[in-house]
């Protein structure tokens, strides 16, 4: 595509600009692997001018200041607006990211939820935490403040979720912030921005760059104007923010990726239906999305009594996963992202059969299909039996339609292999013993453990990891936390002289 069709997708101070370069990149249709939009590409320059924008917004400007009455209502107004554009935001994230239309939808339908939740939890607090002085004459309180110029750095798989996350709590706070999707999924964040404005944001208060994470995103977390970074994203991404960050001593949260467990007893499969459930959950879990999600349950982990009939079971479904366009009716599942998404899958793929996984289900492209066109980014949803630790495939994110097979024969060997893991995201449980499973879930060195259950999360609850799947929390009460400072006002309401000294 020719520049001149390039839309001017950076945001700053209110105004929608060109890059300062006139540089433009390509969005790229995963189903299909050709461009269907253009974005300006962003630099330093760029993120320079977005961060002077809301630094100035922040310092000089009103929101800070909103009372939380009129910031809360805001928020609801976006998430009306969002309802309203839900078809056609929801089919944007289809062919951006890949994934179904209705999966499209129902993220969506969570953003909303999103803003609701914070607006709803900015406007039912008090004035402060009053502390008790010990004298009548003392009036002390501990109130909450915004941190301020906040940098939101977002991933590709869930492009609108995980700047929603970030985006309505900065804002219920009372910060200002610039925004830098991902450089491959960046189409709804440029159209949630449009909305902010047109819901009546002031202008400077949000702010967007769109670009790439060594440019753009390097400098927002260096950057000595913004006051705290929030980052999701790969564990390798984020130790580079993390390093960036600390010369200025900014506030950091990161959020980082999962291999997460999904362990499953015997008891559970007692019955048809709890077996037929098992196996459908453990399906969702490893493959929605296509395995690009950081809390995929991506490691089972089953009693060795029914390990051969549930890995059976579990391959022969897998391989019936209809695969194809997003958009197109009766797909359950899209492509990858990328091209090199795609490549980094199959070397993975590759290197856990020479080292011993046995291949049940997958492993491969599909065939194209009208459905399926040959330039897409498509790969088969695979099941590798008989894996170990020892095995890349299971120590490391692939972030893929990948699921590995492992086997434990008492509960301390499963508990000990869903914590043999650097990373500590999510995990679950599958039992019919309560007991076991509240046990066993307490056991677990993970941020949100599920039993009986995959992949449901709550706005009312913290998300979070453990070891290198970050730090700082998401959502819930230290979600929004996360976006403030806290001072203590001490007013003495009758002052004396201390006398300390001579005179």
């Amino acid at each position: 595509m020719a520049d001149s069709t390039a839309r001017a997708t950076i945001h700053a101070g209110g105004d929608w600009l060109a890059a300062v370069s006139g540089e433009t990149r390509e969005i790229i249709d995963p189903a299909d692997g050709l461009p269907f939009a253009v974005v300006a590409e962003g630099d330093e320059k760029d993120a320079e001018a977005a961060v002077a924008a809301a630094r100035r917004a922040f310092d000089t400007g009103d929101w800070p200041r909103t009372p939380v009455a009129e910031r809360a209502a805001l928020l609801r107004r976006v998430a009306d607006l969002l309802v309203r554009d839900r078809e056609q935001l929801g089919l944007l994230e289809s062919r951006d990211a890949g994934k179904t239309v209705e999966e499209g939808r129902v993220d969506i339908d969570c953003v909303a939820d999103a803003f609701r939740y914070f607006a709803d939890l900015v406007a039912a607090e008090g004035a402060g935490r009053v502390v008790d002085a010990g004298s009548a004459d003392i009036h002390s309180v501990v109130v909450s403040e915004p941190v301020g110029v906040c940098a939101l750095i977002t991933p590709w798989n869930y492009p609108l979720l995980q700047a929603s996350w970030k985006i309505a709590p900065a804002l219920a706070a009372g910060n200002t912030f610039v925004v830098k999707p991902s450089e491959l999924t960046p189409l709804t964040t440029v159209a949630l921005i449009g909305l902010l404005a047109e819901a009546g944001l002031p202008a400077g208060v949000a702010n967007l760059v769109t670009g790439p994470g060594h440019t753009v995103g390097a400098r927002l977390a260096e950057h000595p104007g913004v006051d705290l970074v929030s980052f999701t994203g790969g564990l390798v991404s984020g130790t580079k923010v993390a390093q960036a960050a600390a010369p200025t001593v900014k506030k950091v949260a990161l959020e980082l990726g999962g291999k997460n467990p999904n362990v499953v007893f015997a008891d559970a499969c007692a019955t048809q239906e709890g077996f037929d459930t098992a196996v459908d959950q453990a399906l969702n879990a490893a493959f929605i999305h296509s395995g690009q999600v950081c809390s995929a349950g991506a490691r089972l982990i089953v009693e060795e009594p029914v390990r051969e009939r549930f890995v059976a079971e579990l391959a022969r479904r897998a391989a019936r996963i209809r695969l194809g366009r997003g958009t197109a009716d009766g797909v359950e599942c899209g492509p990858l992202v990328s091209a090199q998404q795609r490549a980094k899958v199959e070397a993975y793929v590759a290197s856990a059969l020479a080292e011993g996984a046995v291949l049940r289900a997958g492993g491969k492209r599909p065939e194209p299909s009208a459905d399926r066109p040959a330039g897409g980014y498509f790969y088969e949803p695979t099941v590798l039996d008989q894996c170990h630790r020892g095995m890349r495939v299971v120590r490391e994110e692939v972030f893929g339609p990948v699921l590995t097979v492992e086997t434990f024969r008492t509960e301390d060997e499963a508990v000990a292999l869903a914590n043999d893991t650097e990373y500590g995201l999510a995990g679950a449980v599958w039992s019919t013993d309560a007991g076991k499973a509240r046990r066993v879930a307490g056991r677990l060195r993970h941020g949100t453990v599920w039993i009986n259950d995959f992949h449901p999360y709550l706005p009312q609850a913290e998300w979070g990891g453990f070891g290198k799947s970050g730090t700082g929390r998401e959502l819930g009460p230290a979600g929004l936390a996360e976006y403030r400072e806290t001072k203590h006002v001490y007013q003495n309401l009758a002052p004396k002289p201390v006398r300390w000294f001579a005179g």
